[in-house]
Parts: structure tokens; sequence; C-alpha cells
């Protein structure tokens, strides 16, 4: 896994940098918190709609709300299931790097986007663990309501979502890594060129 990480991370990297860490999130089907609320939500919205769809064509009714059923049949089968497969892509195709100088995000479940993050100027670094060791480290504020789309997983909300290393292990020796590569970044910046003068 650093193999595969680290390549795809360091075709990133610019000639001055130096990698410090790469790895990738849990992989597979996970469930998040917010998914005791989400999976009951899921399962009666879609069996509505499924109800309501099965319903209307046995009754004969108007194409018109035959039509109008299907988004919402649609709508219940993404949140009962879809969402899942595509949160699993999502995290499949995530790679995280720490390097001398910023924090790396590659992600993208159709295409590729990269999400670099200057360890100078990063401000508020939370981490979330676990007993087991596993946790998420947040780089930035959560908005309120963040828990509804925080996967990522919903259409469109990626790109919104707060940037985050979801890990499967070491989550504390990761946050103290990027905290030390934090301070030696401000540290460089804060101190004068070695080919300028001081005072």
């Amino acid at each position: 896994m650093w193999s595969e990480a680290a390549d795809i991370v360091g075709a990133e990297l610019s000639s001055h940098e130096k990698l410090l860490w790469s790895g990738r999130p849990r992989l597979g089907l996970i469930l998040r918190g917010v998914d005791a609320f989400l999976i009951p939500f899921s399962l009666l919205w879609g069996g509505f709609a499924i109800f309501w769809e099965t319903s209307v064509l046995a009754a004969g009714a108007p194409v018109f709300f035959a039509l109008w059923g299907i988004p919402f049949v649609l709508l219940g089968l993404y949140l009962i299931f879809g969402r899942f497969l595509v949160d699993a892509r999502q995290r499949a195709r995530t790679y995280y790097g720490v390097t001398s100088e910023r924090v790396i995000i590659i992600s993208g479940v159709f295409g590729r986007r990269v999400k670099s993050l200057n360890l100078d100027t990063l401000t508020d670094l939370s981490l979330t663990e676990r007993a087991s060791g596993a946790g998420v480290i947040t780089f930035g504020s959560v908005p309120p309501w963040y828990w509804w789309h925080a996967s990522g997983s919903w259409p469109g909300m990626a790109q919104h979502a707060v940037p985050t290393f979801e890990l499967a292990e070491e989550a504390r020796h990761i946050y103290e890594l990027i905290r030390s590569a934090q301070r030696n970044a401000k540290q460089r910046t804060s101190s004068p060129r070695a080919d300028q003068p001081a005072g």
C-alpha cells in the first residue's frame, strides 16, 4: 500500500519537496455514525417509493403518475445501497500524502482531483481517534450539518467536503507527524533566508 500511494503522491511533488508519509483510507464497506439515521430513513423512503410505484403500475394509472414515482424510487435505491458503492469507489481512488511543505489528498470517483494544503498556513487541525487506533484527521473547521454528507458519497458534494484523512490505523502517529511537519514548515517560513543579510 505504501509503494502504490508513494508512487501516486510522489508524482505530484515538486523538486524541492520531501515525502514524509503516504497512505490510503480504509477500503471496502464502512458504516458511519450518520448511518444510524440514514439506514432506517432510506428503508422507509425506498420502501414507500417502491410500494407507490408498483401500486400505480398495477392499477393502470395514467403515465404521469408512473413517471412521477421513478425519481423517488431511484433516490430510495441510492440511499439504500448506491451511496455505499459510491463511497467505496471514492475511497478506493483516494491517496493521502504528507510532505515537507503540504498535505496532499488525491481523489475522484470518475475523474482525478488533487487537493493541496500548505502546512505553514494550515489551521484547525483535529483528530478523532478510536480505541483501535483508527481515526479521522480533519483539516479545517466543520460547518453545521456537515454530518449529512460527510462521506462525500452524495453526488456533487465531494468538492465541498472538509479535507480529511480517514485512517484505518496509526491515526495519532500521522497526526503528530503532520504537527511536526507543520512546525518545521512555519520555522522555515519565519526564519531569514540564508542568502539575505540579517537585520
